[in-house]
């Protein structure tokens, strides 16, 4: 099962970086918190204090053409958000 899927880079999650040590990733919905901790550790040689989960609902979204009215559904999925310990972080743009 592949645990972490992709990082949250937003203004907010870059913010809760910057502040609190604090960083996003969408994850599998049958994730529980020790493994997303591992995997964490494993992938990113950093050293996770705590795990916070939410899953987050989709929104109902509609648009209006001109063939009437066309309703749907984002995506809903997990999100955890990750504190590291002191002194660590996660750079994401290195790749870049």
């Amino acid at each position: 099962m592949e645990i972490l899927i992709k990082p949250l880079v937003t203004e907010k999650m870059t913010e809760l970086g910057d502040r609190f040590n604090r960083y996003g990733f969408v994850v599998d919905r049958r994730a529980t918190k020790p493994q997303i901790k591992k995997a964490v550790e494993t992938l990113y040689n950093v050293s996770v204090e705590s795990v916070n989960t939410m899953i987050y609902g989709g929104k109902i979204k509609s648009r209006y053409t001109k063939g009437g009215i066309i309703t749907g559904k984002t995506a809903s999925y997990k999100k955890a958000v990750v504190t590291l310990a002191e002194g660590d972080s996660i750079d994401f743009y290195s790749n870049i």
